[in-house]
């Protein structure tokens, strides 16, 4: 069973930034993709930034340019780097990775509020 736990999460300032984590305690037997979604009150869930097959990157139009997806293998984490964040921004950031048998694992989230 896997277990995925961010942290990082905050309050902060328009243009500020935040760096969240993701520590996998487990794994899917082989991991397709993985990365971030966020959900706002009122909104669908959505993916934000995500490491794909063969190491590509994927990064919604609203985050490009001002959020940075990473991983270290050796920690088994996964981060998001965030900056210029603006209120926008602000929603629980949800840990996703999805194995080749495409089961979803989410983390419990972690909050991210910015203030206007």
């Amino acid at each position: 069973q896997v277990q995925l736990v961010e942290s990082g999460g905050g309050l902060v300032q328009t243009g500020g930034s935040l760096r969240l984590s993701c520590v996998g305690y487990g794994s899917p037997a082989r991991v397709r993709v993985m990365g971030w979604d966020r959900q706002a009150p009122g909104k669908q869930r959505e993916p934000v930034a995500f490491l794909l097959t063969g190491g590509r990157t994927d990064y919604a139009q609203s985050v490009k340019d001002r959020f940075t997806i990473s991983r270290d293998d050796a920690e088994n984490t996964m981060y998001l780097q965030m900056d210029k964040l603006n209120p926008e921004d602000t929603a629980i950031y949800y840990c996703h990775v999805i194995s080749y048998d495409n089961m979803n694992f989410w983390g419990r989230g972690t909050q991210v509020t910015v203030s206007s």
